[in-house]
């Protein structure tokens, strides 16, 4: 496993996970997972996208603790991995910090709600009075 980061301020870099879910698992089932400050969710492939929707349903229901990826994880997927609510990795593989920064600093404007609170560039627009 490679170093822990943040990629969010609920990240709790010093505690390990009190639970770790599998991409088959439903989050639903696990009552009390707000009594818990890490829940991790795996990603044994990076092309298995379940985790992301457990992270969003988690985010949805409510959790404010750290939500850590764990797994087969790269730079590409950081900018979803954050939208969807996580807060913190741990990647088999290194990930350059500099190049993650820039990453997940690339895009000003998203086009979606998600669990990150960020308001869609369509909002904006209506916000301002533009149509």
């Amino acid at each position: 496993m490679a170093e822990l980061f943040a990629i969010d301020e609920r990240a709790e870099l010093s505690a390990e996970p009190e639970l770790v879910l599998g991409p088959e698992e439903d989050v639903r089932a696990h009552g009390g997972l707000g009594n818990h400050r890490v829940v991790a969710i795996a990603f044994p492939k990076w092309r298995d996208g379940r985790g992301y929707s457990s992270a969003r349903i988690l985010r949805e229901a409510g959790f404010e603790g750290d939500i850590r990826a764990v797994g087969d994880l790269t730079v590409d997927q950081l900018v979803f991995l954050k939208r969807a609510g996580f807060s913190s990795l741990a990647p088999e593989r290194a990930i350059d910090r500099e190049v993650a920064a820039r990453a997940l600093a690339r895009y000003e404007f998203v086009y979606q709600k998600a669990a990150d609170g960020r308001a869609p560039a369509w909002a904006l627009r209506h916000r301002d009075g533009a149509a």
